[in-house]
């Protein structure tokens, strides 16, 4: 639909190379996701010299229109066969642990593509919400970055302090053991009876098990035992901002009992129990103290210093990052519920009275 003129032909070429980079890139990440591909940075031999010569390309396709008609479909298969497979190469080479914000900057790059297009055809419509959807993706990519305390550049250019540990289909499925003396025998029931001020941190382990509900049962049932309940929510908890408030506000928790990081982070010394439900990486104490490792730097909830922690995850292995958390063998204090979060606070509400 685009009309002959150059620049319609132009915008024409580019919201078509900015949507291929998109599709293909949105694969990558999605196979990144679910495993299908390893999570660490994938780097191909000549990759910045393959980068360069189909920017070179894609640069070339975008100019070309201002000399010749290129609704000829060899110009534009052809744009479009370097723009996905620039996609690929943009995407392989960043690492698991920082694949949500590259997944944010895609959904930017969404937006972009159809504002240009917008362009192309003369759609004002179809300008606008492709530049809020733009706008909006570039303001997550923004939060995430920051929430993640990584730079942008460095995690395009796949440059994370380590690579995180790939883990076999075996060890997808097995649970680790932690030694005896590392749980807490303290009966856990008589301390949440006690409780009186209570922090629930949710994380990508409760979206998983659709265990929102069930959290919101436990609130509700610390507050019938006159406890202060609150719910720590960390900005890339989950694989987007807002994921688990979205979640939670489902659930039909009181937003005003939801507590960004920052405003929260300094209260959970101060807490009689800490709630961990599916939630890993946030809460792991190596973004304070390890260094090298993917998560270094990156701001957490303080969870553990909690004097009292109940963990309700599905195993002991690491999280997404692939950085074991030392919180698990801690001992004193933390007492773990593993298994799908939906059958253990399903049991625990149980038993809670």
């Amino acid at each position: 639909g685009a009309a002959v003129d150059p620049f319609s032909q132009i915008a024409a070429v580019v919201a078509m190379i900015v949507g291929s980079v998109t599709f293909s890139g949105s694969l990558v990440a999605a196979a990144k996701l679910h495993r299908i591909l390893p999570q660490k940075p994938i780097v191909v031999k000549g990759h910045q010299l393959w980068a360069g010569l189909l920017l070179l390309l894609l640069a070339f396709a975008i100019v070309l229109p201002m000399f010749i008609n290129v609704t000829k479909g060899a110009v534009i298969s052809a744009s479009i066969v370097f723009a996905l497979s620039f996609g690929i190469l943009f995407s392989i080479r960043v690492g698991g642990a920082d694949m949500p914000i590259t997944i944010s900057l895609l959904n930017s790059f969404s937006g972009v593509a159809g504002a240009i297009s917008g362009l192309a055809i003369g759609e004002v419509l179809l300008v606008t919400v492709g530049g809020i959807v733009g706008a909006s993706g570039l303001l997550l990519t923004q939060i995430m970055c920051k929430a993640m305390n990584r730079s942008l550049l460095e995690i395009l250019l796949g440059k994370s302090t380590a690579t995180p540990n790939e883990r076999t289909p075996e060890e997808e499925t097995q649970r680790l053991e932690v030694p005896g003396d590392a749980i807490s025998k303290v009966d856990p029931f008589e301390i949440a009876r006690n409780a009186k001020n209570v922090i629930i941190v949710p994380g990508y382990g409760m979206a998983i098990a659709q265990a929102q509900h069930l959290v919101k049962q436990l609130g509700d049932k610390f507050s019938r035992h006159n406890a202060k309940v609150r719910y720590a929510i960390h900005p890339v908890a989950g694989r987007m901002p807002g994921h688990m408030n979205v979640l939670l506000a489902e659930a039909d928790v009181d937003y005003d009992d939801l507590f960004e990081m920052d405003e929260i982070n300094d209260d959970f010394t101060k807490a009689d129990l800490t709630i961990v439900v599916g939630a890993n990486d946030v809460i792991n104490p190596s973004a304070r103290e390890a260094q090298g490792t993917p998560i270094y730097g990156m701001p957490i909830l303080n969870v553990d210093k909690s004097p009292q922690i109940f963990i309700f995850n599905y195993d002991l292995q690491p999280g997404y990052a692939g950085v074991k958390n030392p919180l698990y063998e801690r001992g004193s204090g933390v007492h773990l519920f593993l298994g799908n979060a939906a059958d253990t606070l399903k049991d625990f509400l149980e038993h809670f009275e």
